[in-house]
């Protein structure tokens, strides 16, 4: 393939050869036309002329008499006539170039008057059709060469034709016109071709610029490109041109950020990107040219947007911006938290059963087998003792069991008491270890919150969990003895953080709008079951169906009534 700047100047070269073609035909068929139509009106100027001085002269009291005086005679006076009135008149009408010949005939087409006056008394070269009775107009050659001729008809007083006026102006004439008419053509038409070739250049010099110096080819080529990129791609693509209109947005794009889909009449692409309904956040980005990644929740997912500039040999054409998903990444990451935490409480429970078979095997060693007996008993018995959680016994689940014991060392190593409540009644079991890992991410994410606010209540801080099964659906509530959840305050917007001083009423923002959307993906949800305030702590709820196995509830244990944890 050529280089752009070959490929340029040979695509110049084309424009500019078709358009000189096109403007050389053009000038060539408007030129024609005009001297047509230059040609034409000459001649009919000429022609009008000479009628009307025809039809003057045929008028003339004068011209009737002396035609009458000599229509009646049978020889004529050709002396007299060569300076008669008839003559005269003829050449001061000459002599004023309003025509360039007059000659007046009697009745036989004997001539009266004529600019070669030996050329009086003779009959006239061509055909005297006005003898009938009728005006002429015509172009033909005579005695004084090409003429464009008009020839009236002299009637006497009693109405008879005795004679004819012929009036004409020579071809000379009207070729001089008709030179004169061409010298101003051309000069116009060679004022169209300088301006069209500078027409010419200007637009081959934009054209350049506007695409960059590719050829036809390489621009069709680079279109299926792009469509075979943004289409082709999983992450979302936007494009944003130096007049700040969105240009173009693949389908990921529209689906991640929530944007209309482009039968729509407010679809984005044409639009200002300020007034296209992006994320705010998103937005300011644009506007500012940010570099840094951008963390957005858009459309129920959680996105990572990065801004860049784009130039093109020092061409500014815009910014694009490349949306990724990481919706399933960060859900991933809570399941990996919560294994993380039971990987901790199982070290913590391995280093303290380390320490007591250290005793076990020291009462051995000296003999007494007794103590070392009635010590592993009670082992046995109490289990671990590190971050024991009250009411734990009434959680069945293995996953769930172990996830709490894992989430009551990190309580233990904060302060704070956690603790089952007595209310709790759960008699299924997890249905999988992918469902486990749900349930898991939730309560964790909920636990986590709870620890928060708990440290920044009055008092000693606790964080209670409920725990039901209805069905195959498990629900969760999690309340602590923090100062609870401000009015107005929505913790699962994705605004809210810990880093802001709303967020650090009730610890929001840690995972909660991502457990929130994992929860709905599962039919359920997780909302605020009550507020707290000035009497406690926040009480927060989830509902995840299709977690649990099918089991049925024993009849004597019957759903106790009471009020909230």
């Amino acid at each position: 393939m050529p280089s752009s700047r070959t490929g340029t100047r040979h695509f110049a070269s084309r424009i500019m050869r078709l358009q000189f073609i096109v403007v050389g035909f053009l000038i060539v068929l408007v030129t024609a036309g005009t001297l047509y139509a230059s040609y034409n009106q000459v001649y009919h100027r000429a022609e009008d002329r000479s009628l009307t001085i025809a039809r003057s002269v045929a008028v003339m009291p004068s011209v009737v008499r002396e035609v009458e005086h000599y229509a009646a005679q049978d020889r004529l006076d050709v002396p007299a006539l060569r300076t008669g009135p008839l003559q005269q008149l003829a050449e001061a009408i000459v002599a004023r170039g309003e025509a360039y010949f007059v000659v007046v005939t009697e009745d036989r087409g004997l001539r009266l008057s004529h600019p070669n006056p030996a050329e009086i008394g003779r009959k006239v070269s061509t055909e005297p059709v006005a003898l009938s009775g009728v005006e002429a107009l015509s172009r033909e050659h005579g005695t004084l060469g090409e003429s464009v001729r008009a020839k009236v008809p002299i009637y006497s007083s009693s109405g008879i034709v005795i004679g004819e006026v012929s009036v004409g102006v020579t071809t000379d004439s009207l070729t001089g016109a008709l030179a004169q008419s061409f010298s101003w053509i051309v000069l116009f038409a060679l004022l169209a071709a300088v301006l069209a070739v500078l027409a010419g250049r200007y637009t081959v010099r934009k054209l350049k610029r506007q695409t960059l110096g590719l050829e036809p080819s390489e621009i069709a080529q680079l279109v299926r490109d792009q469509q075979a990129v943004l289409y082709g791609v999983t992450e979302g693509v936007m494009g944003i041109g130096v007049d700040h209109r969105i240009t173009v947005r693949n389908k990921a794009a529209r689906q991640l950020l929530g944007l209309p889909h482009r039968t729509e009449l407010k679809d984005v692409v044409g639009r200002h990107y300020a007034s296209a309904g992006l994320d705010a956040a998103l937005v300011r980005a644009i506007r500012e040219h940010a570099k840094a990644p951008l963390r957005l929740n858009a459309n129920g997912n959680s996105l990572i947007a990065r801004v860049t500039d784009v130039n093109r040999d020092g061409v500014d054409l815009g910014q694009v911006v490349l949306i990724h998903d990481v919706t399933t990444v960060e859900a991933l990451g809570t399941k990996l938290d919560a294994v993380q935490d039971m990987a901790d409480a199982l070290r913590a429970q391995r280093h303290e059963f380390a320490n007591r078979m250290h005793a076990v095997l020291g009462l051995i060693n000296l003999g007494k087998i007794e103590q070392a007996e009635q010590y592993l008993q009670e082992v046995m018995e109490t289990g671990p003792k590190i971050a024991q959680v009250p009411g734990l016994e009434a959680v069945r689940d293995a996953y769930l069991s172990a996830f709490i014991s894992a989430k009551a060392v990190r309580a233990h190593e904060q302060g704070i008491e956690l603790r089952v409540s007595p209310q709790s009644m759960l008699f299924g079991q997890i249905a999988s270890a992918h469902d486990a890992q749900d349930a898991t991410a939730v309560l964790g994410n909920l636990l986590d919150n709870a620890f928060t606010a708990a440290l920044r209540g009055v008092g000693d801080p606790w964080v209670e969990v409920d725990l039901l099964s209805e069905g195959t659906t498990l629900h969760l509530a999690v309340a602590d003895s923090g100062p609870g959840i401000a009015a107005g305050l929505d913790i699962f917007a994705p605004a809210v953080s810990t880093g802001s001083a709303q967020g650090e009423e009730h610890g929001a923002g840690v995972g909660l709008p991502l457990i929130r959307r994992l929860a709905q993906s599962r039919s359920g949800d997780v909302w605020v079951a009550d507020p707290g305030g000035a009497e406690g702590g926040a009480v927060l709820a989830a509902r995840l169906p299709a977690v649990l196995a099918e089991t049925q509830a024993p009849a004597e244990n019957p759903l106790p009534e009471g009020p909230r944890p």
